[in-house]
């Protein structure tokens, strides 16, 4: 019962989303195919695959090299065991030597952390007060001073970004948005706020201390734009955009120069929502739940799920209440902070094991 009920939790803080597709190009699948095989049923680090050529010609084939995501791998007795740094989709290639001709063939697999994902609850040690009307996409820290950006559900009134005296609820600068565009996540970065609007394809760089745009950037393969954070060290920036997708874009040039894929023990997963970096780990919240993720960044393994049940009863009930959103963690308490979208409290907290 207590085993049923950990999973019970697990898929109930998350939104599930299914991944995994078959491929082959044109010239190679009507001679060859691939067959891959899995003991357990699920491709995981660390488990051995079992990787089949089926020849439909009957060609006299000279030799055949395969690649996972890229990268050249050795089989077995045509068995290959899991070894990759990073999960979630992946190509795996072959190309098949015959003839004095080659082809090559692929399937995609779906690679899974080898870990279940730890479960956690918090403990509120402070309220503040928060503006209810705020639509709280993006909450970051910095310097000790609260961060937010809002969106415009129905596009009825304006995004905006605000600076925050998170103590006492005050908004100490804000500039609103053009009504055409539904604000998000932000990060800062040496003095500039980097910030998303939703399906716009747009992104907005302003000025820390004026709030004056300096520039705009496009998003690239990403779908939307929902959640942004950076490492410690500011060589990356990590942005959601609702997919099982998180892509590490480039500082200098916002460029989406790659992704990870978030992933459990038993799926894909989707619906990052509002990002935080923190000691090596992206806490995320998890979109229309009472629930954050926490991932790693290296391969996308959820290795964490924070229940914050009950955190939403403790706010003013009123029409416009909607869901947990924003995330952000503050160097100097080293503790979370926590609101939603149009609450009336904003909740400092300590993350623990449950």
């Amino acid at each position: 019962m207590a085993m049923y009920f950990y999973k019970f939790l697990i898929v109930s803080f998350l939104a599930v989303s299914v991944g995994g597709c078959n491929g082959a190009n044109s010239s190679g699948k009507n001679l060859f195919s691939l067959k891959i095989d899995s003991n357990t049923g699920k491709i995981q680090q660390g488990s051995t695959i079992n990787v089949s050529l089926k020849n439909r010609k009957n060609k006299e084939i000279d030799s055949v090299t395969y690649t996972l995501h890229g990268n050249p791998i050795k089989l077995n007795n045509n068995a290959y065991t899991i070894n990759t740094d990073k999960y979630g989709i992946q190509n795996l290639e072959a190309t098949v030597f015959f003839e004095g001709e080659s082809v090559k063939i692929s399937e995609d697999i779906t690679i899974l952390s080898d870990k279940a994902p730890k479960v956690y609850t918090y403990e509120v040690i402070n309220t503040y007060p928060h503006d209810m009307k705020a639509y709280t996409q993006g909450l970051e820290f910095y310097n000790d001073t609260l961060y937010e950006s809002t969106g415009n559900p129905g596009r009825n009134g304006q995004s905006s970004l605000r600076k925050v005296d998170y103590k006492s609820g005050e908004i100490l600068k804000k500039i609103d948005l053009d009504n055409m565009y539904f604000g998000e996540g932000i990060t800062i970065i040496n003095n500039k706020i980097y910030m998303l609007t939703w399906q716009e394809g747009t992104g907005f760089v302003y000025d820390l201390h004026t709030f004056e745009k300096l520039s705009t950037f496009k998003y690239n393969k990403s779908k939307e734009g929902w959640g942004l954070t950076h490492t410690n060290d500011g060589k990356k920036i990590y942005k959601s955009d609702g997919s099982d997708k998180i892509w590490i874009l480039n500082p200098e040039t916002l460029a989406e120069e790659d992704f990870i894929e978030t992933v459990t023990n038993t799926s894909v997963f989707n619906r990052a929502n509002e990002l935080e970096y923190v000691d090596g780990k992206i806490y995320a919240n998890v979109y229309q739940k009472d629930s954050a993720m926490i991932i790693d960044p290296k391969t996308g393994a959820i290795i964490g799920v924070i229940d914050f049940r009950g955190l939403k009863e403790k706010v003013k009930q009123h029409p416009y209440l909607d869901v947990l959103n924003g995330i952000a963690y503050n160097p100097k308490t080293k503790t979370f902070f926590v609101t939603g979208k149009n609450w009336d409290k904003l909740f400092e907290v300590i993350i623990k094991e449950k």
